[in-house]
């Protein structure tokens, strides 16, 4: 029983986990009854407040890919992982005042008669076509009757929250490479990558992990300080690290840990580029989006992006954020930058109710979903047929109760072993820190690893001919159709053996 496994954990997790499950004020005891732990699990509906029949007021649980929710698919309760962000569709403000952003689609040929209107304009994307301003908010009907603006869009906020299942590591006990490689990384090794870097490292290449900064003074992780930026109001400024996000800084680990104190990544030779987008609490999709162009701007091979949206349903009118966004996506993959994206921490079908996901589910961006260690979906994970490109390995099994269990003689990896293992940022007296992590946010950096690993062989290779190698290697018989892994799970060897057979072309 799930409620019984929650006993046995920390009461941190126990507590944070209860928290998620949007029953705060509930006791404990109330909670073990069951009578409204089975109402919650078995709710279907998929709307940002859920109605508890059994309570008086309603509980709010946020729409959050961080927070858990009710699903009606292979677990009775679903916990997010680390993906998570909650939208705003409303008004908001620059970093240094209150004038109010705006997305603005234009024809690239309006900027004067913009800022005669009094906005500034932050940054130009999409080769100008799609505009970041900032200005008075009362006068936005004039911006629309500007010939050659066709779409004038609230830019909206992202909250990350701390994901609801992670463990830290014991960092007291040194352990070598090999060791770490062999007790704690099944998904390095379901990938085969020890095997693929007798083909590639990911030696030259370039990864730009876009999320809350990554800590440059681990010594497993080698991050290049001079092209690392905080995208604010739009623009790059200089990276104000060192000490990094532990969302940011497991992900890197995940692309490009070099095994110099432990963690092997899946492209350890490659350069971490570290586009903070997310600070302690908030950041903006403007700044992503102008991330991901900065991400192309430095060359580059890809760009990470863990975060993404709870599914934004129909009556949510957000069709035209999703087209403005695929125009600055096609953007960055025609300068030769891959974007791979989490598909999502919801257990939701995308396929169904017109719902989506952003950044995943935009064109030219490859969708990744998570993986277990037994090749199953994780139970947290979205999927969909046409909105999933990729499985990769994100952690957990395929329900809660599965992925906590701590006997070995249950599972195969008992908790939390079958959780991601990867860098977080060294303690304040300076020693490295690694820890576990569950989610779809940790199965996309292994496609991005991988991307360098390609690139390495075919430096000259565009992105959708790298993507067309990944997708063609991976392992599985349902072509690109599969609900669950699209073109199926990631083999680094075998895209490394492929590209290398092609001719590195």
């Amino acid at each position: 029983m799930f409620v019984d496994e929650l006993f046995k954990q920390s009461a941190k997790t126990a507590i944070t986990l209860l928290m998620f499950v949007g029953l705060p004020d509930a006791s404990i005891d109330s909670f073990r009854t069951g009578s409204n732990f089975i109402r919650l699990c078995n709710t279907t509906e998929r709307v940002a407040i859920y109605h508890l029949i059994d309570y008086k007021t309603f509980i709010n649980i946020r729409y959050s890919q961080n927070n858990m929710m009710p699903v009606n698919r292979r677990s009775v309760i679903r916990k997010i992982g680390a993906i998570g962000t909650t939208l705003t569709f409303a008004g908001v403000a620059t970093a240094s005042s209150d004038r109010i952003r705006y997305i603005v689609r234009t024809n690239g040929n309006v900027n004067k008669e913009i800022q005669d209107l009094d906005y500034e304009v932050l940054s130009e994307l999409a080769g100008g076509n799609i505009l970041l301003i900032a200005g008075p908010e009362e006068t936005t009907n004039a911006l629309t009757e500007i010939n050659g603006v066709s779409n004038v869009l609230h830019d909206f906020n992202v909250e990350l929250e701390e994901p609801p299942l992670e463990q830290n590591a014991d960092s007291s006990t040194e352990r070598s490479v090999d060791q770490v490689y062999e007790q704690f990384l099944w998904d390095k090794q379901l990938q085969q990558v020890r095997e693929a870097h007798a083909y590639a490292t990911g030696s030259g290449r370039t990864v730009a992990v876009l999320d809350t900064g990554v800590d440059n003074t681990h010594p497993d992780l080698d991050v290049d300080i001079e092209r690392s930026a905080v995208i604010i109001d739009g623009q790059p400024e200089p990276y104000d690290g060192p000490r990094g996000g532990d969302h940011a800084t497991h992900v890197a680990g995940t692309v490009a840990g070099t095994g110099a104190a432990g963690m092997l990544g899946t492209a350890p030779d490659t350069t971490i580029v570290s586009v903070r987008i997310l600070g302690p609490e908030t950041g903006t999709w403007g700044d992503i989006l102008a991330a991901m162009e900065y991400a192309a701007e430095i060359g580059a091979d890809a760009a990470n992006m863990s975060v993404g949206t709870y599914p934004i349903p129909p009556q949510r009118n957000a069709v035209q954020y999703r087209r403005l966004m695929e125009s600055v996506a096609n953007n960055v993959t025609r300068q030769g930058t891959l974007l791979v994206a989490a598909a999502g921490n919801n257990n939701t079908n995308l396929q169904q109710g017109g719902r989506f996901t952003l950044p995943n589910s935009l064109a030219g961006v490859i969708s990744v979903s998570a993986s277990t260690p037994s090749d199953h979906l994780s139970f947290y994970s979205n999927y969909g047929t046409n909105e999933i490109d990729i499985g990769a390995p994100g952690g957990g099994y395929e329900t809660p109760e599965k992925t906590l269990t701590t006997d070995p003689e249950e599972v195969a990896l008992p908790y939390p072993r079958n959780l991601i293992y990867s860098t977080l940022p060294v303690s304040d007296d300076g020693e490295a820190r690694y820890g576990w992590k569950i989610g779809t946010s940790m199965a996309a950096p292994q496609v991005a690893g991988l991307v360098a690993l390609v690139r390495e062989i075919a430096p000259n290779a565009n992105a959708k001919q790298v993507q067309n190698v990944i997708q063609q290697s991976a392992e599985g018989d349902s072509g690109y159709g599969d609900p669950e892994f699209g073109a199926g799970q990631t083999n680094a060897l075998a895209a490394v053996e492929e590209m290398s057979d092609n001719g590195g072309t």
